[in-house]
């Protein structure tokens, strides 16, 4: 079987599912990724059966030719933005070939949303046979796009599980000094509530009293707000390895974000045995955290709301924090690489 990915940006977590469509599957997997549109300097893992196509060096005639010779028995496009993509499998869709969309986005129902549900009711079924969806909350965006639940399919997203779930064989040295630390990753802007973690952190130390440190790691335009407070290290992004060392020297994640669809730091930090603190528009959250079994959540706009989230954590023992990060681990399992293989393979298996 073959199956041609129009991708964007690639990133690290997809080396453990192409691994598995290759492995389990016998699939030769053709890639077609965003080269010239880069927010990070990875370049992918190069494997037998996986082969790769720089965007750049195809236009929309180039593009129909590789598919032409490739003609492959499934296409999942990442997204609706890339336009030459569309082009590309829309003969493919009436040809009765699989191709499947993904997306993480959240249905919060504002205006932009209701105009795209309504786009993609009347002309999405041209471009589109399946949905391959994250989690819960983009299931009901899929929903409202038109798409049966027969045509649905979940785990779109996964960490490298295999990789930081190994933190579970080394999570008896915190029963010895547990880490005071919050840690925070991702991007360092506005919709990732950082103008909330910062003054947060402020209240938590100075109201409650409280001991815990915080680290952040990662880079944008919202640095200065973190840069240069007390009981706060800042650091640029790291490789997935130190991260795994990050993780396994802090306490807990923190996730303020006013709307994020699935950061995978979350997924990540729970393989890794973290307990969590989720805002409420953590798009991710109702996957990975039950309030008071291995984190918190607070209103995603609640400064106090979430001082008070650290306080909680803060305010545990060690043996009931140590309890959370074992709910933690238990929770990272609901998703693997080999289950988004599986959930896109599915759609041909089942045909």
């Amino acid at each position: 079987m073959k199956i041609l990915y129009l991708y964007a940006e690639l990133s690290p977590y997809l080396k453990p599912v192409f691994e598995a469509y290759v492995k389990i599957y016998g699939v030769k997997l053709h890639v077609v990724h965003w080269d010239h549109i880069k927010l990070t300097p990875y370049e992918p893992v190069l494997m037998d059966g996986v082969f790769y196509y720089k965007r750049s060096e195809y236009d929309l005639g180039k593009l129909k030719k590789l598919t032409e010779d490739l003609r492959p028995d499934l296409i999942y496009v990442v997204g609706w933005m890339d336009k030459d993509y569309l082009k590309v499998i829309i003969k493919w869709r009436l040809k009765g070939i699989p191709v499947v969309v993904g997306f993480d986005d959240v249905w919060f129902g504002n205006i932009r949303q209701n105009i795209g549900s309504m786009l993609m009711k009347s002309i999405g079924r041209y471009f589109f046979s399946h949905a391959f969806v994250s989690f819960a909350r983009q299931y009901e965006f899929a929903k409202r796009m038109g798409f049966k639940d027969h045509e649905i399919i979940s785990n779109l997203l996964s960490c490298d599980t295999e990789l930081f779930q190994g933190s579970h064989k080394k999570l008896s040295l915190k029963c010895i000094n547990y880490p005071h630390k919050f840690v925070y990753i991702g991007r360092f802007s506005g919709e990732k509530g950082i103008d909330l973690l910062a003054p947060a952190f402020k209240i938590y130390r100075d109201e409650y009293a409280g001991s815990w440190s915080l680290l952040c790691v990662g880079g944008g335009p919202l640095r200065s707000l973190l840069e240069g407070q007390d009981h706060i290290d800042v650091l640029d992004f790291v490789s997935q390895t130190e991260m795994i060392s990050l993780l396994d020297s802090s306490g807990a994640l923190i996730m303020p974000s006013y709307k994020d669809m699935c950061p995978l730091a979350v997924h990540e930090a729970a393989s890794a045995c973290l307990p969590l603190v989720l805002s409420s528009g953590v798009g991710n959250k109702s996957t990975f955290l039950i309030d008071g079994f291995n984190g918190y959540s607070f209103n995603s706009t609640s400064v106090h709301g979430l001082a008070l989230a650290m306080h909680k954590i803060a305010s545990l023992s060690d043996s009931a924090l140590m309890e959370m990060s074992e709910h933690s681990y238990v929770l990272s399992k609901r998703v693997s690489p080999d289950m988004t293989a599986a959930s896109l393979m599915s759609i041909l298996l089942n045909n």
